[in-house]
């Protein structure tokens, strides 16, 4: 990322990737069968696996805070609005780590949309239609949101007159703080401003965020 001297906040696209396709690079590798040896040793290995993924990082390769309760999560609407916690997050195609990961989100507070839920597995969707399924150890209550559309005004107050504070170019992250009627308060790679819900991605039209 990186602020201009006008104040303008752009992104590099080499480092704003937000996820990589696991296995393009080998797609094209037909894998010879293995033999009966190897296959057991695999399915060892499998086992072994799974369970280390299940107990220490196989989520996202990292040891995380413990999540919210059942029961706190289960009072919560669907769809909803979390972030990822992780700066690594694999996206699998079902719910379980038996499912093969599809894509791995490579950056940590993106904002995502919980639209499904099976025990601790959540189905989320990104700003740009990608879906898939992750563990709910991943994910953060942090509002957190991405600039879509046009280069936008960040402004110091909610109002067309208000001061700019910098332009925004799109697909800029930053955090929720607050939202009111038609604006949010965020902060942006380091400014804090308002801009209008229509302007960015990760709030609904009527939610408020204190």
């Amino acid at each position: 990322m990186f602020k201009s001297g006008s104040g303008l906040i752009g992104i590099n696209l080499m480092e704003a990737n937000r996820f990589i396709r696991r296995g393009a690079a080998s797609s094209a590798v037909r894998a010879h069968p293995p033999s009966a040896a190897a296959a057991r040793s695999w399915r060892l290995f499998y086992v072994l696996g799974a369970f280390i993924l299940g107990f220490w990082g196989g989520y996202g390769g990292q040891m995380l805070a413990a999540p919210p309760s059942d029961a706190a999560e289960n009072a919560l609407p669907i769809p909803r609005f979390v972030s990822l916690r992780a700066s690594e997050v694999n996206l699998r195609t079902g719910p379980g780590v038996r499912y093969p990961v599809e894509w791995v989100f490579v950056r940590k507070n993106i904002p995502v949309e919980i639209i499904a839920e099976f025990k601790h597995w959540r189905k989320i969707r990104d700003w740009q239609g990608t879906e898939g399924w992750v563990h709910r150890a991943l994910l953060s209550g942090l509002r957190t949101m991405v600039t879509t559309g046009e280069r936008r005004a960040l402004r110091g107050d909610p109002s067309l007159e208000a001061k700019v504070v910098v332009y925004v170019e799109p697909g800029v992250y930053g955090q929720i703080e607050k939202c009111e009627g038609e604006w949010c308060r965020l902060e942006v790679e380091g400014s804090s401003g308002w801009l209008r819900r229509f302007e960015f991605w990760g709030v609904y039209p009527k939610e408020n965020i204190d």
